[in-house]
C-alpha cells in the first residue's frame, strides 16, 4: 500500500500543527493510503509516543512510491532528514517567527528559529509540491526562493471547539466581571505586555469590574512570564490571570466566559484563536499584524495603531454597544460559514494531485 507520511518538528496536545496533522492523517487514510506521523523522539510528548514515530530510527519506513509531507515551522533535525528520505516530497509552511523576538529572553528558541529559517531556504528546490496556510506565508516562501507556492488554509477540527465546556470554569468566571480574553503561547511576538497596557486603560477608565485572562503555555518562557507579572504589578492591575496550558474543555469554557477577545500580537502566520473566538460567538478585536487581517477576512474589528487608550475605548464600545456588538457577531458568523464551507480535504487532494498520480 502506498503511504502519505507527515513530518513535524514536535507533536503535542493542544498544538495547532499537531491537531492539523492528525486531521490530515485521518483524511489520507480515508483516501486509502497508509499514513503515519514522524518527529524527533524528544519532541513527542511521552503520552503521545504510541501515536507518532521517531523519524531518526524509522527512516526505513519510506519507499520511493510514498509521499512525504513536511510541516515546516521551526528548526529541527527532521528538516535535515527530509531531503534524504525516499518518496516524493511536499512542504506545508506554517511560518517561522523572526528569532529577534526571543533574543535576550530565550536564546535556545531564537537559535531554533534562526536554524529553521536557514533550513527553509535550503529546502526551496527539494519539494515538488509547496503549500502555505496563508497568503502571508506564501509570500514569505517566495522571498526565500520557492516557486509558486499554493495556499491551503489550516485543516481544522471544529468539533473540538464545540465540545462541552468545563462547568467548573464556567461557574468561576461567570461572576459578573467582564472578561477580556487572549489565547496563545506566552511568547514575545504575542506582545502580551501590550495586552496589559491596553487593559490598564480599560480597567481604569472604561470598566473597573473587568478581568484579563491569558490562556497559553509559558513553558520555556519563564523569564518573559516573570517580566509580564512584574509589569502587571507596576500598572497596579487587578484580576489579571495567566492560566497556562489547559485542556480542550477548559479552553472552550474560557471562550464561553469571555465578553471580548483581544489580540495585539505582532507576528502571526495564521492565528487560529481568532477563528476559535468567532466559533464561540466572542467579538474579536485584533492588531493588523502578519496574516491576522487575512484570517479575519473582513470580520471583527481590526486595530492598525497601538494607541492603548483608544483600544480601551474600542473594547468598551464592543462590549457595551448592543447594535455594534450584534453587527460584529453577524459578520463573524458569516466569516466562519465561509471558512467551514470550504472543502479543504478536496483542496488538499487537488494540490497533492501531481504526487498522487
Amino acid at each position: 500500500m502506498r503511504a502519505i507520511h507527515q513530518l513535524v518538528a514536535g507533536y503535542a496536545n493542544g498544538d495547532a500543527i499537531s491537531n492539523e496533522v492528525r486531521a490530515m492523517r485521518d483524511l489520507f487514510r480515508s483516501w486509502g493510503y497508509d499514513s503515519h506521523i514522524y518527529s524527533e523522539q524528544k519532541r513527542i510528548l511521552p503520552e503521545l509516543r504510541a501515536d507518532a514515530r521517531d523519524l531518526a530510527t524509522h527512516t526505513g519506513d519510506f519507499t520511493a512510491d510514498d509521499i512525504v509531507l513536511l510541516h515546516l515551522s521551526i528548526g529541527s533535525d527532521v528538516n535535515d532528514l527530509f531531503p534524504t528520505l525516499q518518496g516524493r516530497k511536499a512542504i506545508l509552511y506554517h511560518n517561522i517567527t523572526p528569532p529577534e523576538y526571543f533574543r535576550g529572553l530565550q536564546e535556545q528558541t531564537a537559535h531554533l528559529l534562526a536554524r529553521g529559517l536557514q533550513q527553509a531556504r535550503s529546502l526551496a528546490s527539494v519539494a515538488e509540491v509547496v503549500m502555505a496556510d496563508s497568503h502571508f506565508n506564501a509570500r514569505e516562501l517566495v522571498e526565500m526562493g520557492y516557486a509558486r507556492p499554493e495556499v491551503l488554509p489550516l485543516v481544522l477540527d471544529f468539533s473540538m471547539l464545540r465540545a462541552t465546556p468545563d462547568r467548573r470554569i464556567l461557574r468561576q468566571y461567570r461572576d459578573g466581571m467582564l472578561n477580556v480574553l487572549f489565547v496563545g503561547r506566552c511568547a514575545p511576538n504575542k506582545k502580551i505586555e501590550d495586552l496589559l497596557n491596553a487593559f490598564y486603560y480599560f480597567q481604569r477608565y472604561v470598566q473597573p469590574a473587568s478581568r484579563l485572562i491569558h490562556v497559553g503555555s509559558y513553558a520555556g518562557m519563564e523569564q518573559y512570564h516573570a517580566l509580564l507579572l512584574t509589569r502587571a504589578r507596576e500598572l497596579q492591575l487587578k484580576n489579571v490571570e495567566m492560566v497556562g496550558s489547559v485542556r480542550q474543555d477548559e479552553l472552550n469554557a474560557y471562550f464561553e466566559s469571555a465578553r471580548v477577545f483581544l489580540c495585539l500580537s505582532e507576528h502571526e502566520g495564521f492565528c487560529i484563536p481568532v477563528l476559535e473566538a468567532m466559533t464561540h460567538q466572542v467579538p474579536v478585536v485584533a492588531y493588523a499584524a502578519g496574516a491576522v487581517p487575512e484570517t479575519m477576512d473582513g470580520a471583527g474589528v481590526i486595530i492598525r495603531e497601538k494607541k492603548f487608550d483608544l483600544i480601551a475605548e474600542v473594547l468598551g464600545r464592543v462590549t457595551e454597544d448592543a447594535p455594534l456588538r450584534a453587527a460584529i457577531l453577524k459578520g463573524q458568523q458569516e466569516r466562519m460559514l465561509r471558512y467551514e464551507q470550504q472543502d479543504l480535504g478536496a483542496e488538499l487532494r487537488r494540490q497533492l494531485a501531481p504526487l498522487l498520480s
